[in-house]
């Protein structure tokens, strides 16, 4: 069991053939693909990537797997300028680094909370938003140790945040998050 079979089993959950997703940083394309195969042909997904090396690898990745999906060179927190509010099923991010890219390029809490923000707002009612936080190593200390004090702060009436810890793992195990609109 690891975070990426946690994050991945939940997503099953919620997303059906047809629905409409966001990948708010497409990385390497993996959960790109993995959204693609669930909503078919007849759903939806958004992928953005704020690095072109990621945004090529993603478009690959799916060339390869003969699936299709708007990936995106721009930050996640532009995601409202692409998708109406209470239209999306699920949105997933991914915090940290490119893996095999440059550790010097990581997501950063301001940016992270206002995509959070505005995902909230594009998400349909009974939608789910993944947020799993990779930390450790050379960056992501920061981020972490700003949003999860953040996520209390959210309205109960509306959300329902779920932190998931892997207790006794050492290290910086991550920490997949999951974020339900009533």
């Amino acid at each position: 069991m690891n975070a990426l079979t946690i994050v991945h089993e939940t997503i099953k959950q919620y997303v059906r053939e047809g629905s409409f997703c966001i990948d708010a940083t497409a990385g390497r394309g993996y959960d790109t693909a993995f959204l693609c195969e669930l909503v078919g042909k007849c759903g939806k997904v958004i992928a953005f990537d704020v690095q072109q090396e990621a945004v090529d690898s993603t478009k690959r990745l799916l060339d390869d797997k003969g699936l299709s999906a708007d990936v995106i060179l721009d930050s996640h927190a532009n995601m409202d300028k692409y998708a109406e509010g209470n239209s999306v099923d699920c949105i997933v991010f991914n915090l940290g680094y490119l893996p095999k890219g440059d550790h010097g390029i990581f997501t950063h809490f301001e940016s992270t909370r206002e995509a959070i923000e505005k995902g909230l707002k594009l998400l349909k009612n009974g939608g789910l938003m993944c947020v799993s936080v990779y930390y450790g190593g050379d960056s992501g200390y920061e981020e972490k140790d700003a949003l999860l004090p953040w996520l209390k702060t959210l309205d109960d009436e509306k959300y329902q945040v779920l932190v998931t810890t892997f207790h006794n793992w050492k290290k910086d195990p991550p920490i997949p998050i999951f974020i339900l609109k009533n």
